[in-house]
């Protein structure tokens, strides 16, 4: 186990990849908003396997919370966090402060106009032009070859790709399949807001997706007969959910009425107080 260097400044982010140029390392970057899970570890893992140094980042980013959502009660546990990636043997963990990313004067924001629209942007306005601004910051300033995302944040995890391929960026983007509790829950930060029956309820979400799965496997092609099986698990008390939808999984275009390519259904809801999203690629061989 060996303790990751820790970065603060821009310098001191520049003298570390010096440093790795000067011996030609490959850099993979996790970014992170840090609380971290195994999910987070599954993907400093993949990090690890694809380039001879991983950089992670830790930082909570103002511009993707909205004036009424948790960025003041988002756990914050920089210590434990860093004692995690310790164990993975992480080479950096970057932890810059909001004037590092938003110096005064701060003006330039990334946006999408289409792939943004709509799932989680109905609900959470301006969220994707944070996400997209701090990712391009980031991956800018550590200068990694390959940067690695969860599939748990899907719309997220597209419109990453698509402002790279938009915006020419040699940057390679790896997908990581979510990862998951015993019972199906997928892995969160937020899910440690969860009362024990809340969690209980919070297991029907991906017990809907998998019955939604299953519909398909057996030939259902149907939109609304698909997400009608999700229905029939999750739509209950205690469950307020903000969308179920089924998307292509290329683009997240919509269907009209029938499944012809291969689709994601997608969901979000509120339990409590806590807001869950999750997803689920559904394919032919799935059970």
């Amino acid at each position: 186990m060996g303790v990751p260097a820790t970065l603060i400044s821009l310098a001191e982010v520049s003298e570390f990849k010096k440093a790795l140029r000067q011996e030609q390392s490959t850099i993979a970057f996790v970014p992170t908003l840090g609380a971290l899970h195994h999910g987070h570890l599954a993907l400093v893992r993949r990090a690890k396997q694809l380039a001879d140094r991983v950089v992670v980042s830790i930082f909570v980013n103002p511009t993707q919370f909205g004036p009424n959502e948790d960025f003041a009660k988002y756990p914050r546990t920089v210590r434990e966090d860093i004692d995690l990636l310790a164990t993975l043997n992480v080479d950096a963990v970057f932890l810059p402060n909001t004037a590092t990313i938003y110096p005064a004067g701060y003006q330039t924001y990334i946006t999408n106009r289409r792939m943004s629209v709509g799932l989680c942007g109905t609900s959470r306005p301006g969220h994707f032009d944070g996400v997209l601004t701090v990712v391009m910051k980031l991956v800018n300033i550590i200068g990694c070859d390959v940067a690695v995302f969860g599939k748990k944040d899907y719309q997220q995890l597209k419109l990453i790709e698509q402002m790279f391929r938009d915006l020419n960026h040699n940057v390679r983007i790896e997908p990581l399949d979510t990862v998951r509790e015993p019972d199906g829950l997928a892995l969160s930060s937020r899910n440690r807001f969860l009362s024990d029956t809340d969690r209980e309820l919070a297991v029907r979400l991906n017990v809907g997706l998998r019955a939604a799965a299953a519909a398909y496997q057996r030939g259902e092609n149907k939109v609304d007969t698909l997400v009608e099986e999700f229905h029939k698990v999750a739509k209950v008390g205690g469950i307020a959910l903000e969308y179920a939808e089924i998307r292509r999984q290329a683009d997240l275009e919509s269907f009209e009425s029938m499944v012809d390519q291969p689709p994601v259904l997608l969901i979000a809801a509120k339990i409590g107080q806590t807001r869950l999203i999750d997803n689920l690629e559904l394919d032919k061989t799935i059970g």
